[in-house]
């Protein structure tokens, strides 16, 4: 079972930032990585609708034989995580909502936090809660930034116009309500969606030098490294790694836009088409 394949699963392209993590961290995996691209984006859909998307997506990663389920989506974690463990229970099934949550209580020190996400992910509270469950004195402020998933997929992550619309929604998470000076301001600020580090330099610039930034990506590669070595399934030979990526529709333009979020170029040939 440990040279079978790590399923990871995203809505889109925006997954391939922590597949990257996974790969630099699990060299010698191989990976199946399913972006259901026909159906994005899931930030905006209802509770019902992700849970069904997730499940069937789940369903096709198992039928590809994987050994684990990594949701990379923050939408789809927020939201069928419950019920992508319970259909799947003899696998480990890792989203990326209590690893960034853990991670974010740990570096806060003033126990203000900032959450950014998609609208079905702020709006389902699921980083709130968990930061709340390892932080219970945090106090959380959280704003929906779907603009910035269309800016991160087109490219457009800095200049004006990335600029200005980090401020717009940036801003008021940071402004200062004249209740006890810097202490009021969040210290601490989340990504809570995996389009969200293709922006991070122009967030930056908004947020100031001071604020620390939680990425997801990277302590959930930590998570699942740890999930599969207490499951003893970490691979043992580095001759097994490789990719295998799959989409539900538009394979140029996953190939055009996760050749940004992967960092490596992707051709459209590499890329299968898939019906979930």
């Amino acid at each position: 079972m440990t040279g079978r394949p790590i399923g990871v699963f995203d809505s889109g392209v925006g997954g391939l930032t922590v597949l990257r993590a996974l790969q630099e961290r699990l060299p010698r995996e191989r990976f199946v990585y399913l972006g259901d691209t026909a159906r994005l984006p899931y930030g905006t859909k209802s509770a019902d609708t992700v849970v069904r998307y997730a499940l069937q997506a789940a369903d096709a990663l198992v039928h590809a034989s994987v050994k684990a389920l990594i949701v990379a989506c923050n939408t789809a974690s927020a939201v069928a995580l419950p019920a992508m463990s319970a259909r799947h229970a003899a696998l480990p099934v890792i989203g990326v909502v209590e690893p960034g949550a853990e991670a974010a209580a740990a570096a806060s020190r003033s126990g203000m936090i900032a959450v950014i996400g998609t609208e079905a992910t702020v709006r389902g509270g699921a980083y709130q809660r968990a930061i709340a469950a390892r932080l219970p004195q945090a106090q959380i402020r959280a704003a929906a930034c779907q603009l910035f998933v269309a800016l991160a997929e087109e490219g457009w992550t800095d200049g004006p116009i990335a600029r200005a619309t980090a401020q717009r929604y940036l801003e008021p998470l940071f402004r200062d309500e004249g209740l006890a000076g810097a202490a009021a301001v969040p210290d601490t600020l989340v990504l809570g969606c995996t389009h969200f580090p293709m922006l991070r330099a122009v967030i930056r610039e908004v947020i100031g030098p001071t604020v620390r930034i939680v990425d997801s990506a990277a302590t959930t590669a930590l998570a699942v490294e740890r999930s599969l070595h207490e499951r003893g399934l970490l691979s043992s030979s580095a001759a097994a790694a490789g990719l295998r990526l799959l989409a539900t529709d538009g394979v140029a333009r996953f190939a055009a836009v996760g050749t940004r979020f992967l960092g490596r170029s992707i051709q459209p040939h590499e890329v299968e088409l898939v019906d979930l």
